[in-house]
């Protein structure tokens, strides 16, 4: 594993403490270096934050410190495909079932055999499918705005509200040309995805640069849409009720223009045990649009 030092700076507290100082290094996750942010004590328990699309390790900004305050080891990696991390070629590297594998070798390359994994959105999905295959190393698993994998898909099938809400995937299927669409339109397609979040302080213009300095480095959009398209070529079938064994939060904007509410419920019944909190005025941006509420609810499932 690479100890390089990329980058030292303060991660605000939304609950009111003082400035978390974090570290971003490269490491070595099986066959990939991954661009991870990294703060609270090491040897406090271990919580993963798994970013979505369109996003990156920053997306966690205002979570990453109530977290290490309150004495976790956060590690928020970029994903493969995404800004600093490798980005391998092909639709097929970004099957499921390689990018949970990142995980797991990323908590094996930190030296940890136990941890706990919170995402949202696509960060959500890989969260969910490690739980599926891999249950035994995850101690808590928190969920965000994105239902579990196969049941996602399924519903974008069956579900003529889903189906509505998830039109713009069908245009990210097809190849090359989203990637296109967005760089001739300067990257607005991206930006104007966050304009649901009924809170524009968390995506001011120095923070949506921060965002497009990362869309725009070779690769990174074509990694990105390609979790889309490796997606409809998976054949994923939805786990029995009450099969997944690790105990669950599930967090759920209602306001979300991507996704039916109805399907946090719909997931979390495939938990044996798991607990769903909505946030009514929330959209799809959950962690940006309720950090304190969404904090306040993580330190209390991850303290158990």
């Amino acid at each position: 594993m690479s100890q390089r030092l990329v980058h030292s700076a303060g991660v605000r507290t939304p609950l009111g403490g003082r400035a978390v100082e974090f570290q971003t290094r490269k490491v070595r996750a099986g066959a990939l270096d991954l661009n991870v942010a990294e703060a609270g004590p090491v040897d406090g328990p271990l919580v993963i934050l798994l970013h979505g699309f369109p996003e990156f390790w920053f997306e966690w900004r205002e979570l990453i410190g109530p977290l290490a305050e309150a004495g976790f080891r956060v590690v928020a990696p970029d994903q493969r495909g995404y800004n600093l991390s490798d980005k391998p070629k092909g639709v097929d590297a970004y099957r499921l079932d390689l990018l949970a594998g990142d995980i797991f070798a990323l908590a094996a390359a930190l030296g940890r055999d136990r941890f706990s994994v919170v995402g949202h959105d696509w960060g959500a999905s890989v969260a969910w499918w490690m739980a599926t295959i891999r249950p035994q190393p995850i101690e808590r698993l928190a969920i965000m705005n994105a239902p579990h994998p196969a049941v996602w898909k399924q519903a974008m099938t069956t579900d003529p509200e889903q189906r509505n809400k998830s039109r713009y995937v069908q245009m990210l299927r097809i190849p090359a040309l989203p990637e296109l669409m967005v760089r001739a339109g300067g990257y607005k397609g991206l930006s104007d995805a966050f304009a649901s979040s009924p809170r524009p302080e968390a995506f001011t213009p120095q923070i949506m640069a921060r965002y497009q300095e990362a869309w725009r480095r070779p690769g990174a959009l074509t990694g990105g849409f390609n979790w889309y398209r490796a997606l409809f070529r998976a054949e994923l079938a939805v786990p029995a009720k009450g099969s997944i064994g690790v105990p669950t939060l599930v967090l759920w904007g209602d306001q979300d223009p991507f996704a039916e509410a109805k399907l946090a419920e719909e997931s979390a019944a495939l938990c044996a045990s798991a607990e769903v909190v909505h946030f009514p005025h929330a959209s799809h941006w959950l962690p940006h649009d309720e950090p304190d509420g969404v904090s306040q609810r993580l330190l209390a499932f991850l303290r158990g």
